[in-house]
This record gives structure tokens, sequence and C-alpha cells, in this order.
């Protein structure tokens, strides 16, 4: 696979929301902010990707080599529209860092809320927990937590080094994180320890 490499940033990318717009198969570019570190998800996306977000929407970039990049740089980034597994990402050919952006303040949503009009984008919700944690080694672990809107699933990726044994039926959570998919069902994949608060 072409390894992304550091080219001119185009002026004017178009909004991410429009990028995605144009479907699998397209070639785009994107400009946004990093909110999810490269290789968080690297345990169950098989990649070494990160998410990037404007004002419009998210996008994740599906990265088969690792970059340094963090959390609250800015980047543009041209590549394919493919389906991984249900989520939209960017193959990307070229990943050009842009330099420091405000970090990406969570959008506050109900457990309903996660979905396609989400994806990609960094969310945070309050539940209560509906199920056991359930093991789905090597890949990560996951349980499903509900408002009074309608229930979602929490998926933890192995390396993320989040500690779920405080997480028990009836605990109420707040977790932040990738809204994401997998085939026809959508989650939460949150990023480290921080993301995941057991409030009782």
């Amino acid at each position: 696979m072409l390894a992304p490499t550091a080219t001119a940033a185009p002026p004017g990318a178009p909004p991410i929301a429009q990028a995605r717009a144009q479907g699998v198969g397209a070639t785009v570019t994107v400009s946004g902010t990093i909110t999810t570190p490269p290789g968080a998800f690297e345990s169950s996306f098989f990649d070494v990707g990160f998410a990037v977000e404007d004002r419009t929407a998210g996008i994740y970039i599906s990265a088969a080599e690792r970059s340094t990049l963090g959390i609250g740089t800015a980047v543009t980034v041209t590549g394919t529209l493919a389906d991984q597994s249900g989520l939209l990402v960017v193959k990307p050919t070229a990943i050009t860092p842009i330099g420091p952006a405000d970090p990406v303040a969570p959008r506050h949503v109900v457990t309903r809320v996660i979905g396609e009009s989400t994806e990609s984008s960094l969310v945070t919700t309050v539940g209560r927990v509906t199920s056991p944690v359930l093991d789905d080694l090597p890949f990560g672990r996951k349980f499903t937590i509900a408002d009074q809107s309608g229930e979602t699933t929490v998926y933890i990726n192995t390396q993320t080094g989040i500690d779920t044994s405080a997480v028990r039926v009836g605990s109420v959570v707040q977790v932040t994180g990738m809204s994401s998919q997998y085939e026809d069902h959508y989650e939460i994949d949150a990023r480290f320890p921080a993301d995941l608060v057991v409030q009782t």
C-alpha cells in the first residue's frame, strides 16, 4: 500500500461533510483537526489511523503507517473514500500537517443519536449500563448503555488501556469517543482512559 507523503496543503479544501457525500471510490481532500490519536483503534480496525473533524463533520483516516501527529493538530488529507466494515473512511495518499489548532470539543448527545449523522465525530454521552462487559478479544471489550432515548454500544479497544473493571450493570457512566460503526450497528469507540468515567 502506498504510504502517505507530505505535500503542500491545497487552498480551500471542501468541508468534510461535502467530501463524505461524494461516496465510496471518490478521491477527496479534507482538512480538519485530529480528535482521535493514531493507532487508538488498531486492535479492531487493523490500521493505525486517526479521526479528523471540522465544523461540519468528522471522518476516519485509515492509515497503514503510524503518524506522530497528535490530538489538536490540523491536517490536510488527500485520498480515496472507502467502506471499512460499514464505516466511511479515507484511504490516504497524502497527509500534510498544518500546525496546532484548538482541540475539538466533544458533541454532547443522547444515546439514540449515535448513528450515521455523527459518524467519526467526537461525542460524549451519559447512560446507565445495560449489559455486562463482554470480551471480544483479541480486539477489545464492549458493553451497552442507555438513557431515556435508547441504547448504544461502547467499544473499548485492547490497546487503549481503559480499565472496565468498575463497570457494572446499573452503573451510570459518561463515555467520550469517536462515533463509529461496525457492520450494521453503531457504537462509541473510547480513545483512552479519561474517556470512560464511572459516575455511580
